[in-house]
């Protein structure tokens, strides 16, 4: 089959590679019909090269149709499902707590890390990923998400992570019908945590340097601005002077305006792997900007709620200032599996309430995902959600 692999920092290609099988009764193997790229695909492409390996097959937001079928993975060939980036039992203390993202069947002990994902590193257990013609799903008997076969590929695709993980953020944000929410960054994370915010009755306000993404955003009823010296005088203004009730920080750990932070990432790149992998698991490595604006910004005894990935362990952080505002703090990968069910009646909902119509800006053939890859990167060509069509 032809998956898009890892090949060193910026450097993507599609290759040829073995076609996968099942291996566990609980597995299947899907044909591949859309597949998106995703900011945390960004974090492979610049950063966390030390933890990858080349030819890792990419891509954790898949969906498709299933070709083979496990004896106990609960699907049939022929079923329409969608594939949560999260791998997870359904069965072990972690999952039935809704905590699925980490999953006690799946961690990653030798890294420390939570449950195993699609297509994300060795920090993450190097599991193949689903840009590619084929995927094998591991525990399906849970994880894949059974969807019709009426509505086209976009309005459900996001059930794999931009939803869910947009929806946990505002969740964490505890925001609702009255309240005021300020989101950094307008990617498609940001996009869909701003416009849930208004599905659910909050005052959104979207922060983004980019105009075509505070277009996008203005779209669907969020209050946008561009990140100027003069940004957080405004919308305190708009909110009695004390600062939004909650920030979601979807932008992570290459924000922005993080010079010191933006010159370890080259610096780590150039080291040798082993040592790369050491630096990033002992340093304070994040690009702090749009964190520690959110802090803030947000009013006193408010949330902010990190929807983007910091990856540094040793990152400074304004701890008088979270005190003495008592700011709860919340974040976390994403428990997919917790949101699916409340989320599938909004997808499936002819009005269309969170906007899937209106997210993808490019729809490309996987062989154009090299150039995809650095067109995202670069935020060129309006580009702000890429899906790939492994089919065409």
């Amino acid at each position: 089959m032809r998956a898009l692999t890892w090949q060193g920092k910026r450097e993507v290609s599609v290759e040829t590679v073995l076609d996968p099988v099942l291996r566990e009764p609980t597995d299947i193997v899907i044909e591949v019909t859309s597949t998106a790229i995703c900011g945390s695909d960004l974090h492979l492409y610049e950063v966390l090269g030390p933890f990858m390996d080349k030819g890792d097959i990419l891509g954790h937001e898949p969906m498709g149709v299933v070709v083979e079928a496990g004896a106990e993975s609960g699907c049939r060939v022929g079923d329409r499902v969608v594939i949560p980036f999260g791998i997870a039992c359904g069965r072990c203390w972690m999952c039935e707590r809704g905590l699925t993202s980490q999953c006690e069947t799946t961690q990653v002990r030798d890294y420390g890390s939570g449950a195993a994902l699609l297509g994300y590193s060795r920090l993450y257990g190097s599991v193949p990923g689903g840009q590619a013609e084929y995927l094998r799903v591991p525990h399906a008997d849970f994880g894949a998400v059974k969807v019709g076969a009426e509505l086209p590929d976009h309005r459900y695709l996001f059930l794999s992570d931009v939803i869910p993980t947009a929806w946990q953020a505002v969740e964490y944000a505890d925001v609702g019908e009255g309240d005021t929410l300020a989101v950094y960054g307008l990617g498609p994370i940001g996009q869909m945590a701003a416009r849930i915010g208004v599905h659910l009755g909050a005052e959104v306000f979207g922060i983004d340097p980019v105009v075509e993404r505070r277009a996008m955003a203005a779209r669907h009823g969020i209050r946008v601005f561009d990140f100027d010296d003069d940004t957080h005088d405004r919308i305190r203004e708009a909110t009695a002077g004390r600062g939004p009730d909650a920030v979601v920080d979807a932008v992570g750990m290459e924000a922005h305006g993080s010079p010191l932070g933006k010159a370890a990432h080259q610096a780590v790149s150039l080291l040798p792997d082993a040592i790369g992998r050491k630096m990033m698991e002992t340093g304070g490595l994040d690009r702090l900007s749009a964190l520690h604006s959110s802090i803030d910004l947000v009013r006193r005894g408010g949330t902010v709620s990190l929807a983007g990935v910091y990856g540094g362990q040793a990152s400074p952080m304004p701890l008088l200032t979270l005190f003495d505002k008592q700011i709860q703090l919340r974040m976390g990968q994403c428990n997919v599996h917790r949101w699916t069910q409340r989320l599938l009646p909004l997808v499936e909902d002819p009005a269309d309430p969170l906007g899937t119509e209106d997210l993808v800006t490019h729809r490309l053939p996987l062989s154009a995902a090299p150039e995809a890859y650095e067109a995202f990167q670069k935020k060129s060509d309006g580009c702000i959600k890429v899906v790939l069509d492994p089919t065409s």
